[in-house]
């Protein structure tokens, strides 16, 4: 159940899964298995062999992940910055938020975008959290990103290939 501390509004927190598990019919894992053999095969024919292992590895983190479940974790932003499980992350190593809100469309992110470009964008799902609430606790201490009204291309595609 998410929780929201309310005293000064110094925290908000909230319980999101670790990372998100489409769901995948048989017909998925028969072309994703395919296209992993005609990949392995082709990489042992023009002897790429690094492409090869790397197949490999990958056809094992999937399996490898299919059989676990995604564990909650806790998110905390809180005055002093953002914590996500055991990560911390400071508002000065950030640049700026923004919420997409969409619920129709399935679409309820916040995503935080970090002062280096070399690090991945933060995305976490608001799950029944209130966007409102959140866009102003967060207009206190970063810049909100107007201008995104739609969820990156990268999620955008991990959503249609399933992945």
């Amino acid at each position: 159940m998410p929780e929201e501390n309310n005293q000064n509004n110094q925290e908000i927190s909230w319980e999101v899964p670790e990372y998100r598990k489409p769901a995948r019919g048989k017909g998925w894992y028969f072309i994703a298995g395919l296209l992993a053999i005609i990949f392995l095969g082709y990489s042992l024919l023009i002897q790429n062999f690094l492409f090869a292992i790397l197949i490999i590895l990958a056809v094992i983190v999937v399996m490898l992940n299919e059989g676990r479940e995604a564990i909650k974790v806790q998110v905390q932003l809180t005055p002093e910055g953002i914590k996500i499980g055991r990560n911390f992350y400071d508002y000065d190593g950030l640049e700026n938020f923004s919420i997409i809100y969409k619920p129709d469309d399935g679409v309820k992110n916040l995503y935080f975008e970090f002062n280096n470009s070399l690090k991945q964008r933060l995305s976490i799902n608001l799950e029944d959290r209130n966007p409102v609430k959140i866009r102003s606790f967060l207009s206190h201490y970063l810049e909100e990103d107007t201008d995104r009204s739609n969820p990156p291309l990268s999620e955008k595609l991990a959503d249609l290939f399933k992945l």
